[in-house]
């Protein structure tokens, strides 16, 4: 039992915010008019949609091989990602990260802290992404006066964040000394935070070669370009009038819907984030949530069917991932060293 509440408290707030969202959505939402607006969907544009989805990962492998210095092959690093997203999509703690630097660093003999630390950083450009797209699209939204304004000082505070970022990069030792004193009375938070901090730094590296730096932020705007693009085709399934300020709107909701503690695959979080902001919108909550819930149960089905046929072409499972993963967090926290990555 004591080992069930030490482990429990890792994954029941996630479960709990789950049931809250599910149970607000079944709460406040017309079921009837939830089924009619499935039944009204544009099915093409859906269709558009799961096309459009597949494109976006497939340049999601390009923008992960760069941050990878093409040191393994496009292939790999595709199925790799789609693995990962079936691992997130089914098993908790967001397992699916560590995952597939454990399984493309094994595919392509590369060191598992190596490979962590290009998805430390592609998941920190990612909420500055997020982040700036929501912040921007808000004041649009509430109708603020000097809406477009607001939107240029966001966008000059991304890129001071990325100036800030440039400049921890050259200045690496620096930054992790100084870490190392301020941390030095609370010994786990040192451990744990110099361990997140080294793989970060590792994948700030990618700052210091400008060529490099510039190839990835191209194919990073391009991919959130796609994103922006297949959310505002399934918006405009269930809304007609929908306006790609939607998109962003509900993009910059979900990005941060998701960073929440939930249950494995962000069930409810999703909905609730999307839903709301759908919501806010449009003031239809039913087919708000139909436009949600069908956005991710298609996202779902796609990711875990692609991941799926890269576990059984590897001749691997769901399953026994999850408990080499295990195994190897046990390994580490016995101090018995890593799992080989070979």
């Amino acid at each position: 039992m004591s080992n069930f509440w030490k482990t429990a408290r890792r994954w029941l707030p996630g479960v709990v915010i789950s049931l809250i969202a599910i149970a607000a959505i079944v709460k406040f939402v017309d079921l009837n008019q939830f089924v009619l607006a499935i039944r009204s969907a544009n099915y093409w544009l859906l269709l558009a949609f799961l096309v459009t989805s597949i494109v976006w990962l497939m340049v999601r492998g390009i923008v992960w091989r760069t941050l990878l210095r093409n040191r393994a092959s496009y292939r790999d690093v595709f199925w790799t990602l789609c693995e990962g997203y079936l691992l997130n999509n089914f098993l908790p703690f967001r397992l699916g990260e560590v995952g597939r630097a454990f399984l493309l660093g094994r595919k392509a003999k590369l060191s598992f802290m190596d490979v962590l630390s290009t998805i430390v950083i592609e998941r920190v450009l990612d909420l500055a992404f997020s982040a700036a797209i929501l912040l921007s699209a808000v004041p649009f939204v509430v109708g603020a006066a000097g809406a477009g304004r607001i939107a240029i000082v966001i966008g000059v505070l991304v890129v001071i964040g990325m100036i800030v970022l440039y400049l921890l990069a050259r200045n690496r030792e620096w930054a992790l000394g100084l870490f190392q004193k301020l941390s030095a009375r609370w010994p786990k938070l040192q451990k744990l935070g110099g361990n997140l901090l080294d793989s970060l730094f590792s994948g700030l590296a990618i700052l210091t070669d400008g060529w490099l730096f510039l190839r990835f932020l191209l194919w990073m705007t391009l991919n959130w370009a796609f994103a922006i693009l297949e959310f505002w085709l399934v918006l405009l399934a269930f809304f007609p009038q929908a306006q790609l300020l939607w998109s962003l709107f509900g993009l910059g909701a979900v990005a941060f819907g998701n960073a929440i503690p939930s249950l494995p695959g962000a069930v409810g979080t999703y909905e609730g984030a999307l839903g709301g902001a759908l919501t806010i919108l449009s003031g239809n909550q039913s087919t708000a949530l139909a436009a949600a819930l069908t956005s991710h149960l298609i996202g779902i089905i796609t990711n875990s069917l692609l991941g799926a046929y890269a576990l059984s072409r590897e001749g691997e499972t769901l399953m026994g991932v999850y408990r080499q993963l295990r195994n190897r967090q046990e390994q580490e926290q016995s101090g018995s060293g890593s799992a080989p990555t070979e």
